[in-house]
C-alpha cells in the first residue's frame, strides 16, 4: 500500500520512516505542497496522499485524486481548513486527521512567546553577546495575579490555561463547551466579548471556521484593554493582521506573539534568506520590537512528531482495511 507525502520536511521523512516499520507502507516523501500545479503528477495505484496544514485541497485537485484512486487523504495536522469536504464527499474519498499530538507542545510554545515578549529575552540575549549589560528597555512585568483570556479549550487551550493556573493567574475562558474539570479547577467561563474586555493578556486556541474569521479586529480590538499582549499558536485566518498592525501603532497592543500568518503558505517552512519577500504585512510586523512572530513551529517537537507519524499511519492502515469503527471519531472527518 502507497502513500504519498506532501510538503514534506527530512524531519517528515525521519520520523515516518522510524514508525513505519510497524506498518511496511510504500512511503513517497515529495517537497512541493499539494495543488493543482502537482496533482495530475500522482501515479495510479497511489492509495493515500498525506498533507500538511498549508497543502490546497479543492476540489479540483481532489477529482483528480480520485481519477487516480487515492482512497484516503491524511492531514498530519488537527485542522482541515484547507479541505474541500463536500468534494471528497462526493467523491468517496476518506479523509482523516490527527486531532490530538503533544498538545503541551503548542500550549508551551504560546507561553514561551509570552516569556519571551514580556521578559524581552531575545533582546538581552542579543545585547549580552555584544558585551552590553544595560537593563534599559528590558523590562516585564509579573505574570503572577494577571487576567489571562483563553479563546477555545480544547486539548491546547486546556493545557495552557493549566500552565497559567501555575503562575497564579486568573484564568478566563471562552468556548462553546465548558471543561467541567478546567471549571473545577478555576478557570472561569464567560462570553467572548466580557473575556477579550478583563483580559491582561489574550491566547488564542481555537480552530478556523467561517464564523470565526478575523475574530480579533478593529471591533474585538477595540474592546480589549489598552496595552493587551495577545498571542495566537492556533490559525493565521482567526486575526486580521492590518488591523492589528493599526492596534500595535497605537499602543492598543503591547505585544504579538504570532506562530501562524494567514499568509503562510508563501513563505513558512521555508528559507527564504536570500530572497525579497513582497508581503508588506509581514514585512511590517517584522519590524515592530513588540512583535515575535516563529513560522508554525509550535507543534515542533519529538513527542509531538512520533505522535503524529504513528497516528497517521495507524488510521491510514484502519481505513485500508475498512475497519473504521477501531479509531477515535474525531479522527475521521469523512
Amino acid at each position: 500500500m502507497k502513500i504519498v507525502f506532501f510538503s514534506a520536511k527530512p524531519y517528515d521523512r525521519e520520523f515516518f520512516e522510524s514508525c513505519n516499520k510497524h506498518y511496511d507502507f510504500e512511503l513517497e516523501f515529495w517537497e512541493t505542497h499539494l495543488g493543482p500545479h502537482i496533482a495530475d503528477a500522482i501515479k495510479v495505484g497511489t492509495d493515500a496522499v498525506c498533507v500538511f496544514v498549508n497543502d490546497k485541497l479543492t476540489a479540483d485537485v481532489i477529482a483528480i485524486l480520485a481519477q487516480k484512486g487515492v482512497k484516503i487523504i491524511a492531514l498530519r495536522c488537527a485542522g482541515f481548513n484547507n479541505v474541500d469536504l463536500n468534494a471528497v464527499k462526493q467523491y468517496g474519498i476518506r479523509v482523516c486527521r490527527v486531532p490530538a499530538y503533544s498538545p503541551q507542545a503548542v500550549a508551551e510554545h504560546a507561553v514561551a512567546m509570552l516569556l519571551t515578549l514580556n521578559r524581552k529575552t531575545h533582546k538581552a540575549y542579543n545585547r549580552v553577546r555584544e558585551q552590553n549589560f544595560s537593563l534599559s528597555g528590558l523590562m516585564g512585568f509579573n505574570l503572577f495575579d494577571k487576567t489571562v483570556g483563553v479563546i477555545g479549550t480544547g486539548k491546547i487551550g486546556a493545557a495552557f490555561c493549566k500552565i497559567m493556573l501555575g503562575f497564579g493567574c486568573t484564568v478566563l475562558a471562552s468556548d462553546p463547551f465548558v471543561n467541567k474539570s478546567l471549571q473545577s479547577g478555576g478557570v472561569k467561563y464567560l462570553p467572548f466579548h466580557e473575556v477579550i474586555k478583563e483580559a491582561d493578556i489574550i491566547s488564542l486556541h481555537c480552530p478556523l471556521t467561517p464564523e470565526n474569521h478575523y475574530l480579533i479586529g478593529s471591533n474585538s480590538l477595540s474592546t480589549m484593554k489598552k496595552g493587551v499582549t495577545l498571542i495566537n499558536t492556533s490559525r493565521g485566518g482567526l486575526i486580521n493582521t492590518r488591523e492589528v498592525i493599526e492596534a500595535l501603532k497605537t499602543g492598543q497592543l503591547a505585544a504579538l506573539g504570532i506562530d501562524v500568518y494567514e499568509q503562510e503558505e508563501q513563505l513558512f517552512f521555508k528559507d527564504l534568506s536570500g530572497s525579497i519577500i513582497g508581503d508588506d504585512d509581514i514585512q511590517r510586523l517584522i519590524s515592530f520590537p513588540n512583535v515575535l512572530l516563529t513560522g508554525h513551529q509550535a507543534f515542533f517537537t519529538q513527542e509531538a512528531l512520533t505522535e503524529i507519524a504513528e497516528s497517521t499511519l495507524k488510521t491510514v492502515k484502519i481505513l485500508l482495511n475498512d475497519n473504521a469503527e477501531e479509531i477515535v471519531s474525531d479522527a475521521i472527518l469523512v
